[in-house]
This record gives structure tokens, sequence and C-alpha cells, in this order.
């Protein structure tokens, strides 16, 4: 049976890696899929991938007016939304707190942060309207720890604001069938993560991980899915850690 069969998904970020496989994932569990992303080539390429069950819609996610232009076509083509992945995330520079430009730091906060306010925000009449529904909000383990050797303040403070930005809308709207929770991905091997680690510096990440290795993004595709799912229907305003165990030592 599957495991999203009637439910309307949109998923940011979504033409390459995490929300890619996001987006295939939804769809064979049964989802109807809105790809949204700035790469229109990539993302209008995988909904042809994926066939009628799914449709592309460029997004810049820090955009208030493009979110419901979204949300306007998703509910013509497909009905209400019903499912929220905000997956769509940048790094930003890697510099020191003192050395990090005040515009580069807003940047990194409106496509990592805003965003996931701007998405909530939209989606959630929608899914009032259809008596409920699931936002998975993409942080990253940086919204639960500091990462030594890591520097990047905007990057940890936009992160640590989608857990926090994650509760406060589980509990405004918990009883009307809404839930929210955030997903805290560890190294995971991403187009990302590759364009920042060369192949010397993910094999000492894979070393650095107690399960001995680096994530894929299938392994979290299947938290998303069942955080979508009607499966966890009891969990709400929680964070889940994917990391293979790094942020336990």
């Amino acid at each position: 049976m599957a495991r999203l069969g009637g439910k309307v998904a949109i998923i940011t970020g979504a033409a390459q890696g995490m929300g890619a496989a996001h987006a295939r994932r939804f769809v064979a569990e049964g989802a109807k899929v809105v790809i949204t992303d700035i790469n229109r080539e990539a993302g209008e390429g995988l909904a042809a991938e994926l066939g009628s069950a799914a449709m592309f819609h460029t997004l810049d996610v820090a955009n208030d007016a493009g979110w419901a232009a979204v949300v306007s076509a998703a509910r013509e083509r497909f009905g209400p939304v019903t499912a929220l992945v905000n997956n769509a995330g940048i790094l930003g520079p890697g510099k020191p707190c003192a050395e990090l430009d005040e515009a580069d730091f807003l940047k990194v906060c409106a496509i990592n942060q805003t965003s996931v306010f701007l998405g909530a925000k939209h989606v959630i009449p929608s899914m009032i309207e259809a008596g409920g529904g699931s936002i998975v909000n993409i942080s990253s383990i940086s919204g639960i720890v500091a990462i030594y050797g890591t520097p990047n303040v905007a990057y940890a403070a936009s992160k640590f604001a989608v857990r926090g930005i994650t509760k406060q809308i589980a509990i405004e709207y918990g009883k009307q069938g809404i839930r929210a929770n955030s997903v805290h991905p560890g190294y995971i091997r991403t187009p990302m993560m590759t364009a920042a680690l060369d192949d010397e510096q993910i094999k000492i990440a894979s070393g650095s991980v107690p399960i001995g290795r680096v994530g894929e993004v299938e392994d979290v595709s299947n938290l998303v899915v069942f955080l979508a799912s009607d499966e966890s229907g009891f969990v709400t305003g929680t964070e889940h850690i994917i990391d293979g165990g790094l942020t336990a030592l």
C-alpha cells in the first residue's frame, strides 16, 4: 500500500540532491508532488521523469509572493496541499563570526530560515482546509550542536532557528491536525557536500561517524517519508537526528 497515497506535497530545493531524492520517493509512495527550485532546467527534467504525478514550479524560497504562487498552482493542479518539505538551503561562506559580512549572514538566514516561515505561512491555510497535514523542515546537526573546526555562524543560526520555528508551528496548529517536525542530517553525500569537501575530506568525515560511513540521500528520504505519512500521526514538535551517531560522541 502506498504510504503517501492521497497526499499533495510541495518540496523545495528539489531539483537535485536530497530534494530530488525526496521527490522521487514521494511519487513512488503515491503522493502528488510540486517540485520547486531556482534551477528550472533540472527541475523540469525531474518533473518529466516522474510523470503526471509531479509538476515543477520555479521558486525563490525567500520570496513571499513566490510562495503564494506555488501554493495556488499546487491547489489548481492537485488540490489542497497536505505535506510540505522545506528542504532548500545553502551553506554560505565558511568564515569566523568576526570576518563574516552582514549581507552574507542575512542571505543565509533568508534562504535557510525565512523560507521555512514563508512556506508554513502559505501552506497552513491549505492544510486546514484539507483537515490537516505534515510539515517537515530540513535543518542540520548544526541546529543541534556547534560544529568545532567549521566556522559558519550564519548556517548555525539559521538551522537552530528552523528547530524553533518547527516547535512553535507544532503547538500553534496541532489541534487543527497539522504536525511539524525537523530533520537534522549529519554528513550526507549530496552535491552540496561534494562541492564543499574533496575525496580525502569525505574519507576523514566517514571515519568520524560511529556507523562508519557518510549518509546517502535515501537515508534521509526514508525518514522524511515517515514524517509526512500517517504512520507518524502522533509525532510532532520534535527533532529527528540522522547522522550515523555523530552527535552521540
